[in-house]
């Protein structure tokens, strides 16, 4: 183990905790009512919680080439889930310029996806499941490899940056006892219950929910608790990568990080318990940094950031310059009071189940379908974020001013990054984005119901860890 001058002469260690589908809003630091979060909230009393963190490029591909280059979508052309081929030989990624800064580096539960490029050493544990194989100590799984990796990283003496990609949010839910009833007391077989009776007709992913999910399910409320139960599991096993830093010796020589990729669609807007959609659930992530050193215990930040942001902020935190021009900017200014917010307007993609872009405002969320969508929604949806937070009242027919206002904005904001990038509007380039070869964009809401589908545990981790 490094003695403490060798400790106070060299760079901080990095641990970035990226949980997958986790709701902001399902977290007690974020408000949530249930406590799905003890050990988290703690750790958020310790650091700097960011209260309004978006991802703007959904889904998991997208938002991780944000979070580990500091760059938007434009400039990592990424932005499907089925992204064809690697991360553009160009851009740097932050192993790769940790590395130059004399880091070392591992990776678990990321490998394959293309903004995985550049660490030292991969480690994989079980992150999925199914309702034949019995609940999903997914985090647990993830302590075996990673508690033994941090004790190996803390006996070196050159700075480490490990990554760890938690599962337990994503789709199945299927958190162990006591967590699979912590949050619903009831009958979720209940006849007279009929809420899950459109998510189990729904055809394309009728047959995964069901690999997962208890046969005859009836109540939405018992699926939406075992996910705040996944939430609460995970929470306690993070809780011993945090007791791992702390006993040897380095939790606080190290910037420690939480993240979400992109939150979760449970029960609303009939994107049953999935990550698409352009809604705020989908949008809204956590961002957590602790750091005593430099970011100062208890602090909540009120203004507006992205995952653009998080690579040039942790570089800022490591006293780490870099002549990389990144598209994001760090958070200290935030944290520091030098300005209260970054961009309070910006651009949204998806290209996951359906392929759709928007502009997004403190006021408005305008939603384009660059094709008709599996769940039949109109071609443009507008919400107002302050009347309807939930947004569940489209008002595209209504105000067709605002539209019009908001579609200008964010066509401008495209030739702007189009003249700045060279390089076309990625969203706008995907092909056969869904995977299905030669049939290029729907046509139809119909078609796409019909060829969409996922069928079971194995297809979605195939799809999610391999998608290139």
């Amino acid at each position: 183990m490094p003695n403490p001058s060798q400790r106070n002469s060299r760079k901080p260690n990095i641990v970035l905790l990226g949980v997958d589908s986790l709701v902001a809003d399902h977290m007690s630091c974020y408000g949530y009512l249930r406590h799905t979060t003890p050990h988290i909230d703690k750790f958020a009393e310790s650091g700097v919680l960011f209260e309004k963190t978006y991802s703007p490029h959904i889904p998991t591909t997208s938002a991780y080439a944000s979070m580990l280059t500091g760059l938007d979508a434009f400039s990592t052309q990424v932005v499907a889930l089925r992204h064809r081929g690697g991360l553009r030989e160009e851009i740097t990624t932050l192993p790769e310029l940790l590395r130059g800064e004399g880091y070392s580096s591992t990776c678990v539960g990321f490998t394959g996806n293309p903004s995985s490029r550049g660490f030292d050493k991969y480690l994989e544990y079980p992150s999925w499941g199914s309702w034949n194989q019995g609940r999903s100590p997914k985090a647990q799984e993830l302590n075996k490899v990673t508690i033994p990796e941090i004790d190996r990283l803390a006996k070196q003496d050159n700075p480490f940056f490990l990554f760890i990609r938690h599962m337990d949010p994503h789709a199945p839910y299927l958190p162990p006892a006591p967590y699979e009833r912590m949050f619903y007391h009831g009958d979720e077989c209940d006849p007279k219950n009929r809420s899950m009776d459109p998510v189990m007709e729904f055809k394309p992913f009728c047959d995964f929910f069901a690999s997962w999910m208890p046969p005859g399910i009836t109540d939405k409320d018992y699926v939406i608790a075992q996910y705040d139960g996944a939430i609460a599991y995970m929470d306690a096993c993070i809780q011993s990568i945090f007791i791992a830093l702390e006993s040897n010796g380095i939790m606080d020589d190290t910037i420690v990080i939480l993240n979400g990729d992109h939150g979760e669609t449970l029960y609303d807007h009939e994107c049953w318990f999935d990550h698409h959609g352009l809604y705020d659930v989908t949008l809204h992530v956590p961002l957590i940094i602790r750091y005593p050193s430099r970011i100062p215990a208890g602090i909540r930040i009120e203004g507006y950031n992205q995952h653009k942001d998080l690579v040039p902020t942790i570089l800022d935190l490591a006293g780490i310059k870099t002549k990389i021009d990144f598209d994001g900017q760090s958070l200290i200014a935030m944290v520091d009071g030098t300005v209260s917010s970054f961009e309070s307007e910006f651009y949204i993609t998806e290209c996951t189940w359906m392929r759709k872009h928007g502009w997004r405002t403190p006021q408005w969320k305008l939603i384009l379908a660059l094709e008709p969508d599996f769940h039949f929604k109109p071609p443009v949806e507008l919400y107002n974020l302050v009347e309807d937070p939930g947004e569940n009242h489209n008002l595209a027919n209504q105000y067709p001013d605002v539209v019009s206002l908001l579609k200008k904005r964010m066509r401008s904001w495209i030739r702007r990054r189009v003249g700045e990038t060279g390089k076309r509007n990625p969203i706008l380039t995907q092909g056969d984005w869904h995977g299905h070869k030669g049939i290029g964009a729907f046509k139809s809401s119909q078609q796409a119901y019909d060829i969409m589908h996922i069928g079971d545990p194995d297809q979605a981790a195939t799809l999610q860890s391999r998608s290139r």
